[in-house]
Order: structure tokens, then C-alpha cells, then sequence
């Protein structure tokens, strides 16, 4: 899938650390629930990728089915995560922080779903056919 080959942990976390600050004060400011500050974050590592509005809401469906965008729910079989990455522990290449972080989990869910699916709506897709991702 590529996706052991993002930035080692200690260089990737940083970085999402302040982004993800940066976002928590904007939902402060707005009062978002955790559920709308993550689809927030997704919305725009989603345009960031150059995906479409379209691909946002298969997104959307995909992460709400897997997780309810809870970034700390788990399904009692080793998924973790708003994408309900299977073994969670898999989210380390996004970060040290996987597992209180939603920016690293979405980052790293959407590198996933880029390299198994392609777009968000082919993995929805894959979803609704066969129950999984």
C-alpha cells in the first residue's frame, strides 16, 4: 500500500500537533462538537489533496458507518479510530499521537484509502458492497 512510507514519528508529529491546536481553536471559537472539529480537519486534508465536494461526502458516509468520527473508539476486534484502522497500532506512521490525535488518524486514513481505493467515494463504495474497507 506505500503507507509505511510517510514521515518517521518524530518529524510527523510536530507538525500535527500545531495544526491540530490550530483547528481545536477554531472549534473553541465556533463551538463544533468533536464530531464537527473532525470533519472539519477531514474537509480540508481532503481539498489539501485536490479531492472534490463530491469525495468529501462519500468521506463523509464512509467515516460515519466506521466510527461516528469518534477518533478514540475502538470495535473490540483491534479497529481503532475514525477510520477504524485495523490493527489501530497501524496509525503510528502518521504519528506518535495516533491515538488521541484526529488530524493523524485522518491523514493516515486517507493515505489508505488513497492507496487501497483511490478516492473516498471507491471506498464507500467497496463499504456498501462488502460491510468493510
Amino acid at each position: 500500500m506505500g503507507l509505511g512510507a510517510a514521515l518517521p514519528a518524530e518529524a510527523a508529529a510536530p507538525a500535527t500537533t500545531t495544526a491540530h491546536a490550530a483547528v481545536q481553536k477554531v472549534a473553541k471559537k465556533k463551538k463544533l462538537t468533536r464530531k464537527q472539529s473532525n470533519k472539519l480537519i477531514a474537509k480540508k486534508l481532503v481539498k489539501k489533496r485536490g479531492w472534490s465536494a463530491r469525495q468529501f461526502k462519500c468521506l463523509v458516509l464512509l467515516w460515519t458507518k466506521e466510527s461516528n468520527w469518534n477518533h478514540r473508539v475502538g470495535n473490540g476486534e483491534g479497529a481503532y479510530g475514525i477510520p477504524q484502522a485495523l490493527p489501530g497500532r497501524k496509525m503510528r506512521s502518521a504519528g506518535r499521537d495516533w491515538r488521541t490525535n484526529p488530524k493523524t488518524q485522518i491523514k493516515w486514513g486517507l493515505r489508505y484509502i488513497k492507496g487501497r481505493y483511490g478516492t473516498p467515494c471507491a471506498a464507500w463504495q467497496h463499504s456498501r458492497a462488502t460491510g468493510w474497507y
